[in-house]
């Protein structure tokens, strides 16, 4: 009774606020109508709607799965209504489950908002987007949090340094990616409902600057921008260059038996010397005719504008993956302007599953051992097995 309470509580919380532009969390058949595969090329990799292999609800764990080993994977679904951040935030909620992942494991699991107009049996590589985020692995190498934001020009600007996962973000259990971008020109990136990164997108990314360098603009040919020079007063001491890089060893001595008619003349060996300081430089001083480093004088940039990061026509959600290993389900997905919507999601469809999920596959690995050990005997042979304490008696009877 307690569990049904909590689940109505968490229920009633999670209603929305703000506006739901598009939600699924796979309960029916996503290919009846809501998601349509992408044709974009002729060998396109397969999906399915399932749990997977292990999974602690079969109904509520349900999400999309990529099929096919080393295939690209595209699928789209149009949303509800148009996402927009122009003045209010927007928030990318999904998770996936690596179901399949090893060290090997190679894949994105990215999710990107597309435009209105958008061809949905045409969604591939080349496809125009305004946002791509999600995790990116490929063995040791590669892991990460991909953020890419496309500016106005339809360039695609990855962030300037990475969102690193650390060595447990990246086992094969589910975890939920969720992105905030808001109309301040700030973002925020939670892993599994924890801040992962946030800060200015200004700063994390190349948009346009407000100014850039004059091309007309040379620097002067009389420019000084030396810090330092040789001090004129220091001197060379008197017979440094005679001091020599090796010298004779003084412990070696010629043998006794050294035959100069037949060995030639004797050498002892050569050792470091002690007093050679090497190539003699000057001291250096501050240079008085310094100007400091030279910059070209700045113009207004045609290509700034203020509105970084700002989109008004999502009207697509979608995965475009090129998948080496197979078995990454996605679920949960969920586009709004409810921060707090996103949140209360989360903790009712995420976090139950991501508490079970460990037992849950120990569960199906155990039982899969079991399977492997019974013996299979010949179609006209019937066994029975009994056991009792430590005896096994075995009977067998031919049909």
């Amino acid at each position: 009774m307690r569990v049904t309470g909590f689940i109505a509580l968490v229920a009633l919380a999670a209603v929305a606020s703000g506006t739901v532009y598009f939600e699924d969390n796979f309960d029916t058949n996503p290919f009846e109508g809501r998601w349509v595969k992408s044709e974009w090329k002729e060998d396109m990799g397969a999906w399915s709607w399932t749990a997977g292999e292990w999974f602690t609800d079969g109904n509520r764990d349900k999400g999309i799965q990529t099929d096919t080993d080393m295939k690209n994977h595209a699928i789209s679904a149009k949303m509800d209504s148009v996402a927009s951040n122009t003045d209010k935030d927007l928030i990318v909620q999904f998770s996936v489950k690596n179901e399949k992942k090893e060290y090997s494991f190679c894949g994105g699991g990215y999710i990107k908002l597309l435009p209105a107009g958008f061809d949905q049996s045409k969604f591939g590589g080349d496809s125009p987007y305004a946002i791509m985020f999600g995790p990116d692995l490929c063995g040791y190498d590669v892991s990460r949090i991909h953020l890419i934001f496309t500016d106005k020009s339809g360039k695609n600007l990855l962030k300037t340094d990475e969102i690193k996962l650390d060595y447990d973000d990246k086992n094969e259990f589910t975890h939920l990616f969720t992105l905030i971008v808001s109309p301040d020109h700030t973002y925020k990136v939670l892993f599994d409902g924890k801040e992962k990164a946030s800060g200015s997108i200004a700063e994390g990314w190349e948009f346009p600057n407000k100014t850039i360098d004059d091309a007309s603009d040379k620097k002067p040919k009389d420019w000084v921008d030396d810090k330092e020079i040789d001090d004129p007063a220091d001197k060379k001491p008197e017979g440094y260059d005679d001091i020599p890089k090796m010298i004779a060893d003084p412990k070696s001595v010629q043998p006794e038996e050294w035959d100069e008619e037949m060995d030639g003349e004797w050498e002892p060996a050569m050792i470091d010397n002690p007093d050679f300081k090497g190539e003699w430089h000057a001291k250096k001083i501050a240079n008085p005719d310094y100007k400091g480093e030279w910059k070209p004088a700045q113009v207004e940039n045609k290509d700034f504008y203020e509105d970084i990061a700002t989109y008004d026509n999502c009207e697509y959600v979608g995965f475009e993956l090129w998948t080496v290993n197979n078995g990454s389900i996605f679920d949960n997905v969920l586009v709004t302007d409810d921060a707090e919507y996103a949140k209360a999601k989360g903790k009712e469809l995420w976090q139950p599953k991501s508490e079970g999920e460990k037992a849950a596959k120990e569960a199906w690995e155990e039982e899969k051992k079991l399977k492997e050990a019974i013996p299979l005997f010949p179609a006209f042979v019937s066994a029975s097995v009994f056991v009792r304490g430590s005896a096994c008696v075995h009977s067998l009877q031919r049909d």
